[in-house]
């Protein structure tokens, strides 16, 4: 079947490809050809066993369950070329896995086969919306609702993946079986929708290299269910390669235009230019059920409290409906005071705490609840009392603005003033949650045809963590638009938004159409409404890129709603205390999220471009993730308060024009940790590489002291393991060959190894030891390792780059070898401050920018100069060095 579309393929080709092309194609497409004739399915299932290249991988496995290979699926037409090719080529280390059960139902669940004894790493979700990782031995070790296992099979020098996956109406998650075994469950969302027999269930590969089986599993998929895009395939936005500022840690939901000019305007004045602004939960329509449906709900200030808010109107809120063009242009521009959104959250946090105390006390079987509810009034009037004295907000009635409207008022005035005074602000992003607001939208406010359906949870979800969100959720039930209409809900919101100036949406709250599929075909074609509905929005009204995706970390969501979407969220929130209470989460909190960020990058980032989340740059743990942001592959923004800043910081992170110094990949483990526990194992320091132009960079970070606790459902401190960590780290931890231009840099017979924190140098090859380290709690060390070049007989050399920013090897543009009488080396270097080399000699002479200037070289081999910001050459300098 394959070599038949093979065939029919290159017949069409010259339609849309050059002859050149048509050449190239024909002729791997024969090699395909023999490879898929030619090449044995490295997999069998046989009497009872799954096994891979000889290795028995899974013992047990039941009669009803079958193998097949990949050659037996056709895909559509639509597929790329190159990747239809790269898939089929690589077919034999693939195949599908399906059951057969008797009875038909909306939720199956059957056993792969079992394992014990060998090592696994796997991502689970311990929130409806967000994954983590777990490492385990046995198949009875796995969380519910697993995403994928990934197997260590050092018998064979490779690495297995099962990946639960999509099929018809059912989607999959692996869950934790008895005596070692791997479950499989298909669920539909949906008791009308039911089945008995699936064929191709869950995906298998395997590999010798655990980045490259990542990269072909989720290629193999994609060309089978043909509903979804991978990142190479897809535009990012330009955001990505910036700085920005997002409003959520700064205000919450008590955001308005005045704190965001002030907020924009303290990094200004800073030297840090934001090119990118993020106005978060906070500005949009929204009523409780209960009260005026045209009338936005009042004293919001913590998220909690509008969960069970509904949108009403596509508009902005009254907050920002209300600004006038040029209120905060002229001389006589109105003050802020940074401490009044703070007086606000701490005296809402007071309230949560409040209410937190009373639930408490009622879980705990206390009758009396007097003492708790009239604490809980008392803080609640006060917090009434500080917002009395605004103006009212009640721009609606009968759907119609009271305020005036047009283009000197609203958030269309409001963004013209922000590009008029900001100049380097590219984009302007604005929050939404996926069904529009947190509680969807309200019936009978819009044009739209809105209904309010109950909530459940399936049952997978009983072994995930208490959430507030979820909480509240069900509460209130989300008030759906039919599916039929997702299209004109985002094009209602999404058109109005761009002519008023909005870029792009942060789209959050994604997965709880699993919860209320019931009636609607079930979670898979409910997703794909809603996804195919914001999918053409996205394409028509924010240039195709313009969204962030959040609150998204299940498989339905990558199978089905990354057509186009290209950027998304790798981590849970960033958390500045531990909300349940526990002190030591200031710290602790942060390791976790980057264990996050770091291991869901394995699967996401074969589909979207991993974002990293934001931070604040006053935390006390402020620079441990910042060490990560340097080198994420990313963009860097912050949720810092107004007032609240350390540029000191932020220069090490970010370029005065508001540009970062970004790696050329996205970070991922290195290979000695994908099968450690880097929070609570006590031993394991988490490393994350990646590369730049010129050199590849390991961060090695301390992040022990908390994790996931599978018997309390909870991500708490293991405080016993908050200590210093000792490990090595080695030229060889950077994958070279995972980006086509770095595989030379990898063939290097030698390196110059830079510590950023400690300014240490080391030289190393890749036969030589490993460079031992310990890092304290809460920090982190970044190594940059850069090929040694020999410009003549007796000088090695290699640039590293500014030293002064974390990602120092992220500064260097251009590097060009000149030789000669005299050996010239040019440099093109991005940023201000000392720029450091390797330089077994010292140069004759250095220019900057054509002039000769001064420069320092020590018997280590330390060549530096000082090198300034020059605005009109957009802040990149020509360095020369002579020898």
């Amino acid at each position: 079947m394959w070599l038949d579309l093979i065939q029919k393929s290159k017949e069409g080709i010259t339609a849309e490809h050059p002859k050149s092309q048509l050449h190239e194609y024909t002729q791997s497409s024969v090699q395909a050809g023999v490879l898929i004739e030619n090449n044995k399915s490295c997999f069998e299932l046989s009497q009872g066993k799954l096994i891979v290249k000889g290795l028995t991988l899974l013992y047990e496995v039941p009669n009803n369950i079958s193998f097949s290979s990949i050659s037996s699926i056709c895909p559509d037409h639509d597929v790329p070329l190159p990747l239809f090719h790269r898939v089929y080529s690589n077919s034999y280390n693939g195949g599908f896995l399906g059951f057969t059960k008797e009875e038909p139902s909306d939720r199956l669940t059957n056993s792969l086969g079992k394992f014990v004894d060998r090592n696994f790493l796997s991502v689970f979700r311990f929130k409806t919306w967000w994954s983590t990782m777990w490492v385990g031995t046995s198949g009875s070790d796995l969380q519910m609702e697993s995403q994928w296992i990934l197997l260590e099979a050092p018998e064979i020098r490779s690495y297995v993946l099962i990946l639960p996956i999509i099929e018809a109406e059912f989607r999959s998650a692996l869950h934790p079986g008895i005596d070692g075994h791997v479950m499989i469950c298909a669920e539909s969302g949906s008791t009308n929708v039911k089945a008995s027999s699936f064929s191709a269930v869950a995906y298998v590969h395997v590999s010798d290299n655990p980045y490259k089986l990542m990269k072909e599993a989720y290629s193999a998929v994609r060309v089978h269910l043909n509903t979804f895009r991978l990142l190479e395939e897809k535009a990012v936005p330009s955001l990505v390669d910036k700085f920005g500022w997002c409003t959520w840690d700064a205000f919450y939901l008590t955001v308005e235009p005045n704190g965001i000019w002030h907020g924009l305007k303290e990094f200004d004045d800073g030297g840090i230019s934001p090119r990118f602004l993020i106005i978060d939960d906070g500005w949009q329509s929204i009523s409780l059920d209960g009260e005026e449906p045209f009338e936005d709900a009042r004293n919001l200030v913590l998220g909690g409290s509008q969960m069970t808010a509904r949108l009403y109107s596509f508009k902005e809120n009254g907050k920002f409906r209300k600004y006038k063009a040029g209120t905060m242009l002229g001389e006589n521009s109105p003050s802020f005071d940074p401490k009044r959104p703070k007086m606000l959250i701490a005296k809402a946090i007071e309230v949560e705490h409040a209410e937190k105390a009373r639930d408490r006390a009622i879980q705990s079987g206390v009758t009396d609840l007097t003492e708790f509810e009239s604490k809980v009034q008392k803080l609640n009037q006060e917090l009434k009392e500080m917002f009395d004295g605004e103006p009212s907000e009640s721009p609606i009635v009968n759907n119609k603005s009271c305020y005036e409207s047009g283009d000197d008022v609203g958030l269309k005035a409001f963004t013209n003033d922000l590009r008029k005074q900001f100049k380097r602000l590219d984009d302007v992003y604005v929050w939404q949650a996926l069904c529009g607001g947190w509680g969807g939208v309200r019936p009978k406010t819009t044009h739209l045809d809105s209904k309010i359906i109950p909530c459940k949870l399936s049952p997978g979800l009983n072994g995930t963590m208490t959430d507030l969100a979820v909480v509240k959720i069900v509460e209130a039930g989300i008030g759906l638009v039919r599916p039929d209409q997702a299209e004109d809900l985002y094009d209602s919101m999404h058109s109005y938004l761009a002519k008023s100036g909005v870029t792009g949406a942060k789209v959050d709250v994604i997965h709880t159409l699993e919860y209320i599929s019931e009636e609607f075909g079930g979670r898979v074609e409910l997703a794909k409404a809603y996804y195919d509905g914001i999918t053409k929005s996205l394409v028509k009204n924010f240039n195709g890129t313009g969204l962030i995706s959040s609150m998204h970390q299940c498989n339905d969501f990558f199978f089905l709603g990354t057509k186009q979407i290209s950027l998304g969220r790798v981590g849970d929130d960033f958390w500045f205390q531990d909300p349940n209470g526990d002190p030591m989460g200031v710290y602790w909190l942060q390791g976790v999220h980057m264990i996050h960020c770091a291991y869901n990058s394995l699967w996401m980032g074969q589909i979207i471009q991993p974002d990293w989340d934001m931070f604040q740059s006053d935390h006390i743990c402020a620079k441990f993730h910042a060490g990560s942001r340097a080198i994420c592959g990313g963009a860097v923004y912050l949720s810092d308060s107004v007032g609240g800043h350390d540029f000191d910081l932020i220069k090490k992170l970010v370029f005065p024009d508001g540009t970062i110094p970004k790696c050329q990949h996205f970070a991922l483990p290195t290979r000695d940790c994908l099968f450690k526990n880097p929070l609570f194992d006590n031993k394991t320091i988490l490393k994350i590489w990646n590369l730049n132009k010129f050199g590849g960079v390991v961060g090695a970070f301390n992040c022990q002291g908390a994790g996931w606790d599978p018997k309390e459902r909870k991500i708490r401190g293991y405080s016993e393991c908050y200590q210093p960590m000792s490990g090595f780290v080695h030229v060889n931890d950077v994958e070279w060959d995972q980006k086509l231009e770095a595989i030379e840099m990898g063939d290097a017979k030698e390196y110059v190894v830079y510590l950023n924190q400690s300014h240490d140098l080391h030289l190393i090859t890749h036969e030589a030891d490993s460079i031992p380290m310990t890092i304290q709690p809460s920090t982190f060390e970044i190594f940059s390792f850069v090929p040694l070049k020999m410009i003549d007989f007796e000088t090695k050399f290699a640039p590293i780059g500014l030293t002064n920013m974390f990602n120092s090897g992220g500064t260097v543009q251009e590097v060009k070898y000149g030789g000669g009488e005299l050996i010239n080396v040019e440099i093109k270097v991005k940023g201000e401050g000392q720029f450091l080399a390797y330089s077994s000699c010292a140069p004759k002479k250095c220019c900057l920018n054509g002039t000769e200037v001064g420069f320092e070289w020590m018997p280590n081999c330390k060549l530096t100069v000082n090198i300034s910001w020059i605005e009109e050459f957009n802040g990149i300098s020509d360095v020369k060095f002579t020898f």
